[in-house]
């Protein structure tokens, strides 16, 4: 079942979904979603001397981004067709039993903004900034900046508590994300 904002207010308040900094409800809050917003940090992707990206192979995707951080009144120039990751401001802790999907917003999207390409599920459980894997698909660079009000969280609560939270999941490589990273695919 979708959270309405009655219940995603709620379950902030009593500290059960946990995001910090509080978001602002005038400002954040819709109907049956909270928005989160831009931080300042980005990995973008550099040219490589690697003629391809072998999935088998880590050396092939290690080390082909770099960390760009802006002040919070600067702008991030978004390309045409540039692929970055940034991460949102919030830093956002769920429940056993509530799961999250993270969808872009609308009037970013009509500007040519993707805020997601693959990962759209946020695991119950998860802890940390959720990353975003972001596409301008538009045809003119856009300036982004801090703060912006970029996703939002639609919250979903499941039938009953998982028995695997992504805290504890074996293998999960992005608990307590504070920072864009890289791909940490694995290999075996």
């Amino acid at each position: 079942m979708v959270l309405s904002d009655r219940e995603i207010k709620k379950l902030i308040d009593e500290n059960r979904i946990k995001i910090s900094p509080k978001p602002d409800f005038d400002e954040q809050l819709g109907s049956a979603s909270l928005d989160l917003r831009l931080d300042n940090e980005f990995m973008v992707f550099e040219h490589t001397k690697n003629p391809y990206i072998d999935t088998r192979k880590p050396e092939t995707f290690r080390d082909i981004t770099r960390l760009v951080r802006i002040a919070d009144d600067e702008a991030f120039v978004f390309q045409p067709g540039e692929f970055v990751l940034a991460n949102t401001k919030e830093e956002v802790c769920l429940p056993d039993d509530i799961a999250a999907r993270i969808d872009g917003r609308s009037s970013l999207g009509r500007l040519g903004i993707v805020i997601h390409s693959t990962a759209g599920h946020i695991d119950p459980g998860f802890q940390g900034k959720i990353v975003l894997e972001m596409e301008n698909i538009g045809m003119i660079p856009i300036l982004l900046y801090p703060k912006t009000r970029i996703c939002q969280l639609v919250f979903e609560e499941l039938s009953s508590p998982t028995t695997k939270p992504y805290y504890k999941k074996a293998g999960a490589k992005y608990v307590g994300a504070q920072h864009p990273e890289e791909s940490k695919l694995e290999t075996k």
